[in-house]
């Protein structure tokens, strides 16, 4: 019998592929009554098929870059193993399960919004980890990142991928890291990796990690993991992984 496998889904939302296709394909037709449809014509299909490669670059089926981005915020933790763990914006589970797996003693909590945008729910994340056998060890709570549902320095570990620029509830994105740094406890150990290149957004790294130190944080570090090697350079753009980053520490 084949082992049933967790359900992650693609990064790359299949409407991202969908209405520009749609749209090129009308505009196509059109474009034999009037020629000036023809030029929205192939940027629609260029946008489309760029997205068609995204997704097969990000697909566990094909590329798997989603499952080798979620691995470098494992390889940058530095942490024992003992206490307990939070996920913030855990999506359907893949670094939570990793998590789970890596350290078998920890509590580990997977926190998400799930909102209506997003093709996952609290009923996937459970349903993956039954499946990668962790379940007795991990729970999931809903929450915002901008509003965690927790008290101040309740976890050991604090862990997020790609979700801080995703935050609607706040226009200041640090906003979250700081959320991230008040549940954490003294001494505890955090791993965020998210668009940091992303200066609209962050600032400059430097004012960056200036402003994480006025939050009371022991030790910061600030990586540059859109520099990767196996990142291909057809993602390397701002709007996909080009401006991503790591900030790691211990509060």
């Amino acid at each position: 019998m084949k082992k049933q496998q967790e359900n992650f889904s693609n990064w790359v939302p299949g409407k991202m592929i969908i209405i520009p296709g749609i749209l090129g394909l009308i505009c196509l037709a059109l474009g034999f009554i009037h020629w000036g449809f023809w030029i929205p014509a192939i940027l629609f299909l260029l946008i489309s098929g760029y997205f068609i490669i995204a997704w097969i670059i990000f697909s566990s089926r094909f590329g798997n870059l989603q499952d080798k981005i979620q691995e470098l915020v494992v390889s940058h933790i530095d942490w024992k193993g003992n206490g307990k763990v939070l996920d913030i914006g855990c999506g359907n589970a893949p670094l939570t399960i990793k998590l789970a797996k890596k350290y078998p003693e920890a509590e580990i909590i997977g926190m998400d919004y799930w909102g209506k945008n997003w093709d996952y729910s609290m009923q996937f994340c459970t349903a993956n980890a039954e499946i990668a056998g962790v379940e007795k060890q991990i729970s999931f709570k809903q929450g915002s990142a901008s509003r965690l549902p927790f008290e101040d320095a309740s976890f050991d570990l604090v862990v997020s991928n790609l979700v801080f620029h995703e935050v609607q509830d706040v226009k200041d994105k640090r906003v979250s890291i700081q959320e991230a740094l008040r549940v954490l406890k003294p001494g505890g150990v955090f791993v965020f990796q998210d668009l940091f290149l992303l200066t609209p957004y962050y600032g400059t790294p430097e004012a960056l990690l200036n402003t994480i130190r006025q939050w009371g944080v022991s030790e910061v570090e600030f990586i540059r993991t859109c520099n990767e090697p196996f990142i291909p350079k057809l993602v390397k753009l701002p709007f996909m992984v080009g401006t991503l980053a790591i900030i790691r520490g211990v509060k």
